[in-house]
């Protein structure tokens, strides 16, 4: 039966209104502006959800998701303060200065005169005593950005949300060609095109999640290339074993010997997929879900030119301490910082009532060795192994990374969402309705972090999670 379609494009006025405001007259402290504003945009956008159905009416909120992004490209973030380490990052690159070899403060306390890099945008810094941990493309395009505009913090934020919002717009893209290739319908695109979360953080807040996902999604279409369009009737000639299991469907036997996946596919994926691990490191959990399908014979190769395209992108930036210096950084999300945590919390609480104290040094590496051996172990021993079922992997590898980690700040939840759409589970569009409660954080004259909002958050979230797996176990797509 057909679903009931209404025409809510007039909506689009409303949408328009709570993305200016959000994204021109908020600042980060105005938890009640911010609050209200994105409860009535999340609200909105769930209602064009379920009641758009028809062609034209998705393409028109496509449109309107694209405009929203536009909007927010010519304005400086108002909702994270990245944007100043980015530059601060940019600036040492244009004048030959390596950001991965010392601290901010080193430039300061000893007086190094560098264009750009001065007093006013050292206090703007949120973690100037702590190393960049911004991988290489983010770089290069910190680096474009200061570039051509070397003295304009405005010009340079404007150029690298350009970047993000071609980014964005690839990202609909491939969405919609995965959409049809494994038959899916086409309205779960408006799930991303219209999230507020995502346009408001994405490209209002300038977060590099926005190329990661890009790159993300390239490398799944060019490894999906043997799938039939959803314009294409399937027949015989797709059939591929004696069984008659449909090409699309990508199961082991026909993804390891029968698909036939060009060269020229196998390695622009493997390009792509190195350019996402490039833009944030978070990919590189996804690698193991592909060994199987790939087969031994095609993972081997694809997986060396994926090295060597990081390596190629990391050599700039290399030097006698990179490695010293960015495993610092790296540190720091398993070891120091801490925001907006669920599993850990509850871990560190207990460490408070048998240790007297804070064991994050502890916790932190032990929560990570969890997730790389959850992670491997769903890998290995996946019974479905089409390429549908790949995203169902990756949403519980970056889940679990998530539900394990220190810190997870609102952006973080774009890549859950972006994954769920080619399944059957919609709790990250649930979290990404609730995640902003923690930027009441901010709301007091001190930063302060209320775990009663945390504590909704998350009830909230593994509550629908656990309705979608005992409920709804075959769920709609």
């Amino acid at each position: 039966m057909e679903e009931k379609s209404l025409d809510l494009r007039w909506l689009a006025i409303p949408l328009i209104a709570l993305t200016i405001g959000l994204g021109y007259f908020v600042q980060q402290s105005d938890f009640n502006l911010i609050i209200a504003q994105y409860g009535v945009f999340f609200f909105l956008y769930l209602l064009i959800f379920k009641y758009t159905n028809d062609k034209k009416k998705i393409a028109f909120f496509i449109g309107v998701g694209v405009l929203l992004r536009f909007l927010l490209v010519f304005t400086l973030p108002n909702l994270s303060d990245d944007v100043y380490r980015f530059i601060w990052d940019g600036r040492l690159l244009i004048n030959g200065h390596n950001p991965f070899d010392y601290l901010p403060s080193h430039y300061i306390e000893n007086g190094i005169s560098i264009e750009g890099i001065n007093q006013p945008l050292f206090e703007k810094l949120n973690s100037p005593e702590y190393f960049t941990i911004y991988p290489p493309v983010a770089q290069g395009v910190f680096a474009l950005a200061c570039w051509l505009f070397p003295n304009s913090i405005l010009g340079s934020a404007i150029t690298m949300k350009v970047f993000l919002f071609l980014c964005e717009l690839g990202s609909l893209f491939f969405i919609k060609k995965l959409l049809e290739r494994f038959r899916l319908p086409l309205k779960n695109i408006l799930l991303y095109a219209l999230n507020p979360l995502i346009i408001i953080e994405l490209c209002g807040n300038l977060h590099f999640e926005a190329a990661m996902i890009f790159f993300l999604l390239m490398a799944i279409y060019f490894l999906s290339f043997g799938i039939p369009s959803s314009s294409h009737k399937v027949t015989s000639s797709h059939l591929v074993t004696k069984e008659n299991i449909p090409i699309w469907k990508f199961n082991l036997l026909s993804l390891g010997n029968n698909l036939k996946l060009s060269t020229k596919h196998l390695v622009l994926s493997a390009i792509a997929i190195a350019l996402s691990i490039a833009s944030k490191l978070l990919p590189l959990i996804f690698l193991p879900f592909l060994i199987k399908r790939l087969g031994w014979k095609k993972s081997i190769p694809y997986f060396v030119i994926t090295g060597v395209v990081i390596v190629l992108l990391f050599s700039p930036l290399l030097s006698g301490v990179f490695i010293n210096n960015f495993g610092k950084s790296l540190d720091l999300y398993f070891q120091k910082f801490e925001f907006n945590a669920s599993i850990y919390y509850l871990v560190r609480w207990i460490g408070y009532q048998r240790v007297g104290y804070n064991w994050i040094q502890e916790a932190g590496p032990a929560l990570a060795v969890i997730v790389l051996l959850g992670i491997l172990v769903k890998a290995f021993f996946e019974k479905k192994l089409d390429w549908k079922n790949l995203f169902e992997g990756m949403l519980f590898a970056i889940c679990l990374y998530l539900a394990m980690a220190t810190i997870v700040h609102p952006w973080y939840v774009s890549l859950p969402i972006v994954l769920c759409l080619f399944t059957r589970f919609r709790f990250p569009i649930v979290w990404s309705g609730v995640v902003f409660l923690t930027y009441i954080n901010y709301s007091y004259g001190e930063y302060f972090e209320n775990l009663w909002m945390v504590g909704v958050e998350y009830v909230l979230v593994f509550g629908y999670f656990i309705y979608e797996v005992l409920y709804e176990p075959h769920g709609t797509q």
